[in-house]
């Protein structure tokens, strides 16, 4: 098997839409939580809070290109430019068959998927859709319309597992290089904001509802008085390579990918599960050849649902006890939902090139019932080595990843 590396992030996110400006903006505490003004049109919506990416500027896209994607595809393509030009690739790099693209999301552009609907229902007159709009809506939108505007020829693939949609996308560059089917591979995820969007967890009651008044104290993950989760939007991407590949040509090395598992539970369409969790996380230490003690950071799922914070905690707890430290960074963006695996991997690759660990955001009170794993609460400073990030979905599909610094 290849050693797989990481040379390129890019981002687009709540907290900026650069990956200096989103780490400036965890240093500094930054809530990206607002009251959504217009959403109260929605009939039954009770959570009427989101973290939206920082405005973008979607012209840096030809017109031409721009007619096949929704907001979602903006943002990942987006990302994707910065990725490429950080990585230090070429247009033949791209263009030459090794490289490939893998960027999953929970469905297409739901502000489009949105307009479909609103366009056709009325008179259902499937003659007033726009001959693009198929390709804004399809879950594949975000690979599709990235491969398409860079011109990538080489595997194309789109992972669809809800949240664990941007790193199980990760996981699958990652599988591709080590077996040498691929040299790179673009990954990661995207995801954008509608208030339909917030209104399928609404109605599973997993929403944040009691803070529409004060948007800033929402989400409160592993917290006493959390109340569900908070949407959020952007791209995560990332440029995975062989290390001899990187190596060679002096790109710069973020970290090196020493793991990846993903599983199911078999238990439960919405539920988290701990057992299924504790397998996980044991299969990716195994995979990774390290020891729990040998880990120096986690960052959590942790959504700030009432039970998946218990069910995760007991899961860390369980593997890793009170010994690593783990934070949450949903109480700075929302939940991103197919992009947080992404972005919130290149936000702790970003800590572990600092040796700085940033908390969780509205953790005020720790619930005893999450209690038994090492809260970050402070800004940390101190070696960072090793790192796992967690994704747990709905539909009980699991996700972890380890890392190293090189």
């Amino acid at each position: 098997m290849k050693r797989v590396v990481i040379t390129g992030m890019g981002v687009i996110s709540p907290l900026g839409n650069t990956v200096s400006e989103m780490m400036n903006s965890l240093a500094a505490g930054t809530s990206t939580v607002k009251y959504m003004d217009g959403w109260t049109a929605y009939k039954g919506l009770r959570s009427l809070v989101a973290a939206p990416a920082q405005p973008v500027d979607e012209k840096q896209i030809p017109r031409q290109n721009r007619r096949s994607m929704g907001r979602l595809a903006i943002f990942a393509v987006l990302a994707a430019k910065q990725a490429v030009a950080d990585a230090g690739l070429s247009g033949a790099d791209l263009t030459g068959g090794r490289i490939g693209c893998v960027v999953g999301s929970t469905m297409g552009s739901a502000g489009s998927i949105n307009e479909t609907f609103e366009i056709m229902l009325p008179g259902r007159d499937l003659s007033n859709l726009t001959s693009m709009k198929f390709f804004q809506c399809v879950s594949h939108t975000a690979a599709m319309n990235i491969s398409q505007y860079l011109g990538i020829t080489g595997t194309v693939l789109a992972t669809s597992a809800a949240c664990a949609s941007g790193l199980q996308a990760v996981g699958t560059g990652f599988d591709l290089i080590r077996m040498g089917r691929q040299d790179c591979v673009l990954c990661g995820g995207a995801e954008e904001l509608h208030p339909t969007v917030t209104g399928s967890f609404d109605v599973l009651y997993a929403t944040s509802t009691k803070y529409n008044d004060s948007p800033g104290k929402t989400p409160r993950p592993f917290d006493r008085d959390r109340d569900g989760l908070v949407c959020g939007e952007g791209s995560g991407i990332l440029v995975l390579e062989d290390y001899d590949r990187a190596v060679a040509r002096g790109a710069k090395l973020y970290g090196e990918i020493l793991g990846y598992t993903t599983c199911g539970s078999g238990d439960h369409v919405s539920q988290s599960n701990a057992p299924a969790m504790i397998q996980c996380l044991h299969n990716v230490l195994t995979e990774s050849g390290l020891r729990a003690g040998e880990v120096d950071y986690i960052s959590a799922h942790a959504t700030a649902t009432p039970h998946g914070d218990v069910e995760e905690a007991q899961a860390i707890a369980a593997v890793f006890g009170g010994i690593v430290p783990l934070s949450s960074l949903k109480g700075h963006m929302g939940h991103t939902l197919g992009a947080s695996g992404a972005i919130e991997l290149i936000a702790s690759l970003m800590m572990m090139e600092q040796n700085t660990l940033y908390p969780t955001l509205n953790l005020e009170n720790i619930d005893p019932a999450c209690a038994g794993i090492r809260h970050l609460q402070e800004i940390t400073r101190k070696p960072i080595r090793t790192l796992i990030k967690n994704s747990f979905a709905f539909g009980g599909i699991n996700a972890a990843l380890a890392c190293r610094k090189i």
